[in-house]
C-alpha cells in the first residue's frame, strides 16, 4: 500500500479530493495536525461524499508522533525545492509520500530530516501544481512502478 502524509493541509478541499483520490487508488491517508479547517467542515463534506467511509485515515497530533509511529518506514518528500523529478525515482512497496501545506511546505527542519526528495516537473513560470494533483501524479506512478494496477 502507497501512504499518502498530509503536512498540517490547510485547504479543505484539497484533502477531501485526496481522500475521495485514496478511496479509488487504495491509498492510505496519514494527517499530520493540526489542520487549518475541522473535518466536519461542510466544504470538506461536500467533495469528500460518502468516500470518507471508505478511506482509511490516521491522524497525528505533530510530526514528531508521525516520526516515531513510522521511523522505519521510507519518506519521500515532494518539494519545488527539489533537483530529482518524481518519475525518475524507484518507489517501494509501502513508501511515504509526504506532502506540505498548500500555502507553506514543510519547515526546513523537515526538510533537512527527509533524505528523499522529488518534485513533478512543471513548464514555463509555473510554481506549483495543486497539491491534490501532485498527490494524484505521483501516487499513480508509485502504484504503477509497484504493479498495483492488475
Amino acid at each position: 500500500m502507497i501512504n499518502i502524509v498530509l503536512y498540517k493541509p490547510d485547504i479543505p478541499q484539497n484533502t477531501a479530493a485526496i481522500v475521495r483520490l485514496s478511496a479509488c487508488l487504495n491509498l492510505k491517508i496519514h494527517i499530520i495536525e493540526p489542520c487549518g479547517f475541522n473535518l466536519d467542515d461542510s466544504r470538506f463534506k461536500r467533495v469528500a461524499m460518502d468516500y470518507i467511509k471508505l478511506s482509511l485515515i490516521v491522524r497525528y497530533p505533530s510530526f514528531d508522533s508521525f516520526i516515531k509511529k513510522n521511523f522505519k518506514s521510507r519518506i519521500i518528500l515532494m518539494t519545488t525545492k527539489s533537483k530529482k523529478f518524481y518519475h525518475q525515482f524507484n518507489f517501494k512497496k509501502n513508501d511515504f509520500l509526504l506532502f506540505g501545506r498548500e500555502s507553506a511546505g514543510v519547515p526546513d527542519k523537515i526538510h533537512e530530516k527527509i533524505k528523499d526528495k522529488l518534485k513533478v516537473p512543471l513548464s514555463g513560470n509555473a510554481r506549483s501544481l495543486n497539491v491534490a494533483m501532485t498527490v494524484a501524479i505521483v501516487a499513480t506512478e508509485a502504484l504503477k512502478q509497484n504493479n498495483f494496477f492488475k
